[in-house]
C-alpha cells in the first residue's frame, strides 16, 4: 500500500474492516485529510483506538458498523483488506481470516460504489491463497468486480515473506509459498 499512488483527490478515505487500524494510520501518514475506519467487532475497534492513540493522528475517526460508515461524505479512496478465506471461523480470532461464503468481500464490492466519489478509487487488498486452496477462482473474483460495475485500473503484487511460506514442513507450504497478495485498484466502470 505504500507504493500505490494516491488518487489525485484524497481528502476523504474509508478503511473498511480496519482491524488494528494499521491501514488507516498509513493513509493518514500519507496525507489523506480525513480517514474513517470501520469495523463491526468491538475488540478490533478497541485495538485500533489504542494504536491510533499511540500514533497521535487526529484525522482518523472510528465507527462500529458493518462495512460502510454513516453520516460521511463520499470517499475519494475506499480501502478494504477483508478476510482472505471463504470458510466458517471457529473462534472470534479467526474472523480476521475466514469470511463465510465471502459475505464481507461480496458485500463490500456490491456496496462500495454508493460510497465512492465519482473519480474515486477502491483499493482491495487480497491474498490469492483461497485460489491455491481451491476455495475461490480468479474468474469468480473478476466476475464479482464486473457484477459490482468495477474496472481494474491496476494491480500491485507482493510475494509472501512470513516464515510459514518458507517452511517446507508446513502442511500448507505449497499454497503459502505460491501465495501472492495483491492491491487491486478498482474504479467505477
Amino acid at each position: 500500500m505504500q507504493d500505490a499512488p494516491l488518487p489525485a483527490r484524497h481528502e476523504v478515505a474509508f478503511d473498511i474492516g480496519t482491524g488494528t487500524g494499521l491501514l488507516a494510520i498509513i493513509l493518514a501518514k500519507r496525507g489523506v485529510g480525513q480517514v474513517v475506519a470501520t469495523d463491526s467487532n468491538p475488540r478490533a475497534l478497541a485495538c485500533a483506538a489504542d494504536n491510533l492513540e499511540r500514533s497521535a493522528l487526529s484525522e482518523i475517526q472510528l465507527q462500529e458498523v458493518d462495512l460502510f460508515p454513516t453520516g460521511q461524505p463520499l470517499a475519494d479512496l475506499i480501502v478494504c483488506n477483508p478476510p482472505w478465506l471463504p470458510a466458517k471461523p471457529s473462534s472470534a480470532l479467526e474472523l480476521a481470516v475466514y469470511d463465510p461464503k465471502s459475505r464481507m468481500l461480496r458485500g463490500f464490492l456490491q456496496g462500495v460504489r454508493a460510497h465512492l466519489a465519482p473519480q474515486g478509487e477502491v483499493w482491495l487488498i487480497l491474498s490469492d491463497l483461497a485460489e491455491h486452496l481451491q476455495l475461490r477462482t480468479r474468474e469468480q473474483l473478476l466476475a464479482w468486480f464486473a457484477e459490482a460495475k468495477l474496472d481494474v485500473k491496476y494491480r500491485l503484487d507482493t510475494q509472501p515473506k512470513h516464515g510459514r511460506s518458507q517452511d517446507s514442513t508446513d502442511p500448507l507450504h505449497a499454497a503459502r509459498s505460491a501465495e501472492v497478495t495483491s492491491l487491486w485498484c478498482l474504479t467505477p466502470a
